[in-house]
């Protein structure tokens, strides 16, 4: 580490506290983080083989899905695995390019699982609004551009938070972050020099994604309930709502976290840091848990077909 005026420095690494606050529970706090972790994993490797080998899931909602189970076991695997090395084992310690390297991962994919919702959203509109036309506008090639349209969206506005890190702040004043992985706002705050620049563009990028794509599957779901209120009979109109109740769902388990985690983050300063520590923490194993559940509950075809595996394995024991 090359030291500057005995105060700012240039590290080779950093080191993530874990829970600040709770270091002494540490060793209690892996048994629910790893068993969350591993329901994560299982759940979303569920929903890629169910859809994969059930022929009648080659949908695009269900395509859709996969990309989102993608998406999850990528930000759950990023953060989830050196947890739970600090939990178990005090390994706290990481690299600057790894540093840089999980925070463009994070911040990226859920940008991409924002995006994933918006397409989500318009497939569900596509489907109720012209329901026609919907095999021949969501075809399997505009589900895929439509997956690649976020993921790009996701490294464009992403890539530039790292590189900014990297090129602009290279003196620090601690190598010590307060988190248990390394959040953009965390690792800006230990930087020596002007800061503003990094800030304002994530808060833009936060802006956009969050409340952008939030408004937007807001005014397609508006569009949605006008075409459900115009149907003959409430049982048609129950019938159809009960299509977009998984996606729903979902879009509530992901942005709700981020919303609160976000709004605690800049006004609760009042807020115990282990509590925003855990917050954040939570926004990123919740979705991965709870979508597997909320689709396999709720989706018919999911549903027999894991059925139909137990009774399979259940047969053959």
């Amino acid at each position: 580490m090359l030291i500057f005026n005995n105060v700012c420095s240039v590290p080779s690494s950093f080191q993530l506290t874990g829970i600040p606050g709770l270091e002494s529970l540490h060793i209690w706090l892996s048994i629910p983080f790893g068993s969350m972790y591993l329901v994560a994993v299982v759940g979303n490797v569920t929903i890629l083989a169910v859809v994969r080998v059930e022929h009648s899931l080659h949908q695009p909602m269900y395509f859709f899905l996969c990309m989102l189970a993608i998406i999850d076991l990528v930000l759950s695997t990023s953060t989830m695995p050196k947890l739970l090395g600090i939990f178990w084992f005090g390994a706290g310690d990481i690299g600057l390019d790894a540093c840089l390297a999980q925070m463009f991962l994070i911040h990226c994919f859920a940008t991409v699982e924002s995006g994933i919702f918006l397409a989500m959203a318009f497939d569900r509109y596509v489907a109720i609004c012209d329901p026609l036309h919907h095999t021949t506008v969501l075809t399997h090639t505009v589900v895929g551009r439509l997956g690649l349209a976020a993921l790009l969206r996701g490294v464009l506005y992403i890539g530039p938070l790292p590189l900014m890190i990297r090129l602009r702040l290279p003196l620090y004043k601690a190598r010590v972050i307060s988190h248990s992985y390394c959040e953009h706002m965390a690792v800006v705050t230990l930087a020596c020099g002007d800061s503003r620049v990094n800030n304002v563009y994530g808060l833009s990028i936060g802006f956009l994604v969050l409340i952008l794509d939030s408004m937007a599957i807001a005014a397609s779901y508006v569009m949605i309930f006008r075409a459900v209120m115009g149907l003959a009979t409430p049982e048609a109109r129950l019938k159809t709502l009960g299509t977009c109740g998984s996606h729903i769902c979902a879009i509530l388990i992901f942005y709700v976290p981020i919303a609160v985690s976000s709004l605690i983050h800049r006004f609760g300063h009042q807020v115990p840091p282990p509590i925003h520590t855990l917050l954040a923490n939570f926004y990123l194993l919740i979705p991965p848990i709870l979508n597997p559940i909320v689709y396999a509950v709720r989706t018919k075809q999911i549903r027999e077909r894991l059925l139909q595996i137990l009774k399979i394995e259940i047969k053959i024991r």
